[in-house]
């Protein structure tokens, strides 16, 4: 056993006793719930749902994922996903294309109106995320952003 693991034969603290504003899956769901809140008016003046949003900023960085991959980078079930994408084909803000290796797998990519959608989203997304980092001096939120990378690496299902 490395050093890194718990010791399982000993029972952990519980919630209690450790609280939630030191369980830091707790700490997590409530900022990014914040987060997505403080812009969901704007989201909603553009027409865009939190799925909508997320494809449309992977998408503004990431070309032409594949829909399975799309569903990773966003953290929506595929099934939700699908519904998003209609929505986002159908208003002209992305764009659907086979794999040309696999003609069963498709690729998606936004569209200029996509991109020009997503450019008037990201003031508010900085302003939000500006929000949240207020007053932590710049080499803490480098640790904090590091930290966080290595938690995915530890968590994640996927390569990317």
């Amino acid at each position: 056993m490395n050093d890194e693991s718990p010791n399982l034969s000993v029972m952990p603290p519980r919630l209690g006793e450790i609280g939630l504003t030191n369980f830091p899956p707790y700490l997590m769901n409530r900022i990014m719930g914040r987060y997505n809140a403080s812009l969901r008016e704007e989201m909603s003046g553009l027409g865009l749902t939190t799925p909508k949003m997320r494809s449309l900023a992977v998408l503004s960085v990431v070309d032409g994922p594949l829909i399975r991959e799309l569903s990773v980078y966003t953290v929506t079930e595929q099934s939700t996903l699908s519904r998003a994408l209609d929505q986002l084909q159908t208003e002209g803000l992305i764009r659907r294309e086979a794999d040309a290796a696999d003609s069963r797998a498709v690729r998606v990519f936004i569209t200029e109106a996509g991109r020009a959608m997503f450019d008037d989203l990201w003031p508010q997304m900085v302003q939000a995320q500006s929000r949240m980092f207020r007053g932590i001096p710049e080499e803490e939120r480098r640790a904090f952003v590091a930290t966080l990378q290595k938690m995915l690496v530890n968590i994640r299902k996927h390569e990317i």
